[in-house]
């Protein structure tokens, strides 16, 4: 018979209540992960997913901070912020950038530059940035592509206000000029203030004051549709204006050095004695600072590039040139402060000066010499063998020791970038960089400022603005006055002087007194700048050599007929009025023997009146015997 089995209830029950037992653990375990987790994300990451949330329909957008302008001491605009529309492009809402810039150009014309800088910015910026692809559009243009702006997500029309330069080249070397952000650029500036910028100071004031000038990115917090068009702004943090920077340039004054310069190729700086404060500092030739704005070509900038006249080269502040004949009121105050001579140590002049066991001879400009000299005819003069004299009874250690008090050889601290800090040509200096020893002559060669000795025509005006002010050295500066948003102006503090300590102030009358005989005397070197002045000036005349012995040597006085390159530079230095000095000027003309003519109508027309300025240069017809022969061009770095 078949075995039936029967069940066992009472354990069948207990393995249910088992089962059900652990089920609801397995549940209230699955219940209890659940709500720790919505409490997870809830509490401790409700920042963070509110975020993400609203970045659903929400963008932060930033706002580009306005530049802040830049005015000349009389409040004239020299920068300043014009509005354009342009075109801009969001990298990441576009899948296609070829066909894009291909449908784009159909219906509003992009140059190759244009395309090129675009695809150039690409690489530097990240793919949510909006990216420039044409600067001022049109209004036709704009017009037109507002009709086909459904065609194009991610490209928007937007106005923008774009730096401009309203006297074009009159300022460029000073003001400098922005241009678009490079990836080195990027490394250094704080990204977060720039996330609505594309353009940055390169050069001069612009670079220099970046900070000031650039002010504080702003955002706004705006409501986007489903298309991701935006629809209003929620939130606005308003983004701060930069400052407004006021220069101690007088606009007027720069222009009339311009006019006087003539197309000249040089420099001229001009500085307040008493405030340090520089009126005026040009270079030429120069260029537009507009064109790099929007970006340069590649075509255009070779040929400024290429130039033999070097327009991008900023002649005032690192043209390096030999300071020939203007060294010597220096020496003439070291001589005098240590007592190697005085005012009545005279010497006879033949035309020429030998160290004693040497077979070279020194040999003055003057071939028979300039007979009996003291030190106020050599400076009147501009005796070479007066000097060659000093030199040989001072030592290259004193002479470099007053140089260095009239900040020569080293940086003048003027609130512009890239300044070169010329030479004083020391025993060590020259060990180090020529490998070779110093030598008797090369004192020599120093004396009348000849040889390693360089320097630039901003140093140049820092020396005799101290020489005007008998001693006190103010460091040359160009912001006059910042101003805030909404706020004052607020004045530049000067700088504490550095004060040159004679021995006796009598040395001080000697030789400016000398200077004013360079100018009044008939014996003086700086008779083309007339001796009709209705003002006292004190100066200093040289002449710089380019090339020592060519085919015109033996008409050398005369150098029209020589090929205009191979004519020598001149040099002046000199302020007034002597009695209350307003204006110190330096100046350096390449391949001309117009600095004293310059001069005179930079001086007149500061000093007179603007109506002096087309007046005809002084006459006379003293021959100029002040030719300080220097090899090499200015451009050569000891």
């Amino acid at each position: 018979m078949r075995r039936i089995l029967i069940k066992d209830h009472v354990q069948e029950i207990q393995l249910i209540k088992n089962r059900a037992i652990i089920g609801l653990v397995l549940m209230f375990l699955l219940i209890f992960c659940l709500i720790g987790r919505l409490a997870y994300l809830q509490l401790a990451k409700n920042d963070l997913y509110t975020t993400l949330s609203k970045k659903n329909w929400l963008d932060l957008v930033p706002v580009e901070p306005t530049r802040g302008l830049i005015f000349d001491r009389n409040g004239v605009v020299l920068a300043e912020n014009i509005p354009i529309f342009s075109l801009d492009v969001v990298p990441d809402k576009i899948d296609n950038m070829a066909m894009l810039l291909s449908q784009i150009t159909k219906i509003i014309p992009l140059t190759d530059l244009e395309i090129a800088q675009f695809q150039k910015q690409l690489k530097e910026h990240r793919r949510f940035d909006e990216i420039p692809l044409k600067m001022r559009l049109t209004e036709d243009e704009v017009a037109t592509f507002a009709d086909h702006q459904y065609q194009f997500p991610g490209v928007i029309v937007k106005a923008r206000l774009m730096r401009h330069y309203p006297f074009g080249d009159s300022f460029t070397h000073v003001l400098g000029y922005v241009g678009r952000i490079n990836p080195q650029e990027l490394d250094e500036i704080d990204v977060a203030n720039y996330s609505a910028s594309n353009y940055i100071g390169k050069t001069g004031i612009e670079k220099f004051y970046e900070d000031e000038l650039h002010g504080t990115v702003g955002y706004e917090q705006v409501e986007n549709d489903a298309s991701g068009e935006p629809v209003r702004v929620l939130n606005r943090i308003k983004s701060v204006p930069g400052q407004n920077v006021y220069l101690t340039l007088d606009s007027k004054l720069q222009q009339a050095v311009e006019k006087a310069l003539d197309g000249h190729r040089g420099a001229v700086v001009a500085i307040q004695p008493s405030t340090g404060q520089i009126l005026a500092m040009v270079s030429e030739p120069t260029y537009d600072p507009n064109i790099f704005v929007t970006g340069v070509s590649t075509q255009d900038y070779k040929t400024l590039q290429d130039s033999l006249d070097r327009p991008l080269y900023d002649r005032a502040l690192r043209g390096l040139y030999p300071l020939g004949s203007t060294i010597k009121p220096y020496y003439a105050l070291q001589g005098l402060n240590t007592g190697i001579i005085d005012e009545h140590f005279s010497i006879q002049d033949p035309g020429w000066f030998q160290l004693k066991n040497s077979d070279h001879i020194f040999h003055d400009h003057k071939k028979y010499g300039h007979g009996i000299v003291n030190v106020s005819k050599a400076i009147i003069t501009s005796c070479d063998t007066f000097f060659y004299e000093l030199a040989s009874r001072m030592g290259i250690e004193r002479m470099d020791q007053i140089l260095n008090q009239f900040g020569f050889g080293q940086l003048s601290g003027v609130d512009l970038e890239d300044e070169l800090p010329g030479n004083v040509a020391t025993p060590e200096w020259k060990r180090r960089v020529k490998g070779m020893n110093w030598f008797p002559g090369d004192t020599i060669n120093a004396g009348i400022g000849q040889g390693f000795m360089q320097a630039t025509p901003l140093q140049l005006a820092q020396g005799v603005a101290t020489l005007a002010n008998r001693g006190v050295r103010i460091t040359p500066h160009l912001l006059l006055a910042q101003q805030e948003p909404g706020k004052a102006m607020m004045s530049e503090s000067v700088t504490t002087p550095y004060k040159i300590t004679l021995n006796n102030n009598h040395y001080w009358d000697i030789v400016i007194t000398a200077m004013q005989d360079v100018i009044r005397s008939d014996s003086g070197t700086g008779y083309r700048f007339g001796r009709d002045a209705p003002y006292t000036v004190a100066a200093k005349t040289g002449t710089v050599q380019v090339i020592r012995k060519t085919n015109y040597e033996n008409d050398h006085e005369n150098q029209d007929n020589w090929p205009e390159r191979l004519r020598d530079h001149s040099v002046f230095i000199a302020f007034a009025p002597v009695e209350n000095p307003q204006i110190a000027l330096a100046i350096i003309v390449e391949n001309s023997n117009q600095a004293s003519v310059i001069a005179r109508k930079i001086f007149d027309y500061y000093l007179v009146g603007p109506q002096t300025l087309n007046a005809p240069a002084p006459t006379d017809k003293t021959q100029d015997t002040n030719h300080d022969i220097i090899e090499g061009t200015p451009y050569d770095v000891q």
